[in-house]
């Protein structure tokens, strides 16, 4: 900000569908009202006003999906509640198994790319689980111990935050913390960061170990020599397998765990992930999946928004994929 300063893109965006549609070049409109440029939808005429509607095929609100029946999902065209993989019926709390919210956020970071902004990692610093009491009662977890987080790949070991904040039968671990790193020459702000070392188990998992904490140090910045705070919270998503929605191919965060106090050997945290099992997990999703090309060879719709939009042609599939792959 300091260097390159800041600029408003846009102020006041609000209804933008009924902003006017100044390009009318070329168009006519329907007997629906629906403002067409070569056959395409490019705006709506409401009450003799152009305007450029919704950023949708028909320029409407769409509760009816033609997008979803075309691509093969025509039991979804509609708005309706879908069975999420972390529903109550696909845990078993006789196994210690609840919801991770993962997207828990704090007000005062932003992500992990607040890291360098070393007022606000003094004021946040660690992130410790949210379990509610009955939970902690129930598996044996006292207020800031240690604590295990099984997830289908891998664990990691943090605190304890006992607090009725949180609903029973889900822990929270907000995302902007636990940042590392192995070298202190090069890497993230040191802020920010603890060091760690990168080993082997015997079972042929990935495991960072902590060897030291965040402490003050030299550097052009005075301010990095008054660094009070050692913790900088703990790392969670390399933990987590790969998800993507079968529809939207997004990531889905939210993890089934298997919440439990720390073994004698774990350490505060430690994050262990085994890469293997990452890629049977990511597999097994892709399953799911009712891969392109869609209506006319695409590899996706060309409507979706795009921060930047690919040309037109790179939507096109040169060959059809094989399923699930």
């Amino acid at each position: 900000m300091r260097r390159y300063g800041a600029f408003l893109v846009e102020d006041e965006a609000y209804r933008s569908h009924e902003a006017d549609l100044t390009d009318s070049d070329g168009t006519r409109v329907d007997e629906e009202g629906t403002v067409l440029r070569d056959g395409v939808a490019v705006g709506l005429e409401v009450e003799g006003r152009a305007v450029v509607g919704f950023p949708t095929p028909s320029r409407r609100l769409e509760l009816h999906s033609q997008t979803m029946h075309d691509w093969k999902w025509a039991e979804q065209t509609m708005p309706g509640y879908i069975k999420s993989h972390v529903h109550a019926d696909e845990m078993d709390a006789a196994k210690g198994q609840m919801v991770l919210v993962p997207t828990f956020r704090l007000p005062t970071l932003i992500h992990t790319r607040s890291a360098n902004a070393k007022w606000l990692y003094e004021l946040s610093n660690t992130n410790p689980v949210w379990i509610h009491p009955s939970d902690a009662d129930r598996l044996g977890i006292a207020p800031d111990s240690l604590v295990r987080l099984e997830t289908s790949i891998g664990h990691f070991v943090n605190r304890a935050w006992v607090t009725e904040a949180i609903r029973p039968g889900v822990v929270a671990c907000s995302h902007h913390l636990g940042r590392w790193r192995l070298f202190d020459d090069v890497g993230t702000d040191r802020w920010a960061s603890a060091r760690v070392v990168r080993e082997t188990t015997p079972g042929g998992a990935v495991r960072f170990r902590r060897v030291e904490h965040i402490k003050a140090f030299d550097s052009s910045d005075p301010d990095s020599r008054r660094v009070w705070w050692t913790d900088g919270g703990v790392h969670q998503n390399l933990v987590f397998p790969v998800q993507p929605d079968p529809v939207s191919g997004m990531h889905c965060w939210h993890q089934v765990v298997r919440v439990g106090p720390a073994s004698a050997d774990d350490r505060y945290g430690d994050v262990v992930v085994d890469t293997r099992r990452s890629m049977e997990v990511y597999k097994r999703w892709m399953e799911q999946t009712r891969p392109a090309p869609g209506p006319g060879g695409l590899r996706r719709p060309r409507w979706f928004a795009r921060a930047v939009k690919p040309a037109p042609e790179t939507y096109i599939m040169e060959e059809p994929v094989d399923g699930g792959g």
